[in-house]
């Protein structure tokens, strides 16, 4: 490699730095916190395109301990389904979420309008394409999303949270 490309590639690296993971983790307990002590009352946010994403409180079945795990995640609506990232802070490893997911697919989400019962899966080929390009009208998510997935050893799975057949909240 060149000294040229050399430095390209550390100039790319350098832009697409996150926040060191004692800063993201803290972020989340602190997130799940105000949540819980609020009963839910503070920490929802529907998304509102050009503006921001929204925020839900996800709650899978572990894969291993089958005990109930929730989590904070940024969302978009696509039509009856929500749209997240299986992101764990731009960190290396997926999130335990997005693993529980793979291993049991059902899920409860709570949104600032209620619950609703999921079943979540990757998109994949044209319609990852398109609602990896949707990422764009909800900010928050990164200043570029593509270059900060690139910096990650595996590709980003986009989340996509369906509507459970004939489930009640």
């Amino acid at each position: 490699m060149s000294n040229a490309a050399t430095v390209r590639l550390v100039d790319h690296e350098q832009s697409v730095r996150t926040s060191p993971r004692f800063v993201i983790r803290i972020f989340w307990i602190a997130q799940r916190a105000i949540y819980r002590l609020s009963n839910g009352r503070i920490g929802l946010a529907r998304p509102e395109a050009g503006n921001q994403f929204g925020v839900l409180r996800l709650e899978t079945s572990g894969r291993r301990t089958g005990k109930r795990r929730a989590a904070i995640v940024g969302y978009f609506e696509d039509g009856l389904n929500l749209v997240t990232l299986a992101m764990n802070g731009w960190g290396k490893d997926e999130p335990a979420w997005w693993l529980n997911l793979q291993a049991v697919p059902e899920a409860r989400l709570d949104l600032p309008d209620g619950p609703r019962l999921v079943v979540a899966r990757a998109g994949t080929g044209a319609e990852r394409d398109r609602l990896w390009a949707t990422f764009a009208d909800y900010p928050g998510w990164g200043d570029d999303l593509t270059a900060l997935s690139a910096a990650r050893d595996r590709h980003r799975a986009v989340v996509v949270f369906e509507p459970r057949e004939g489930a009640r909240s």
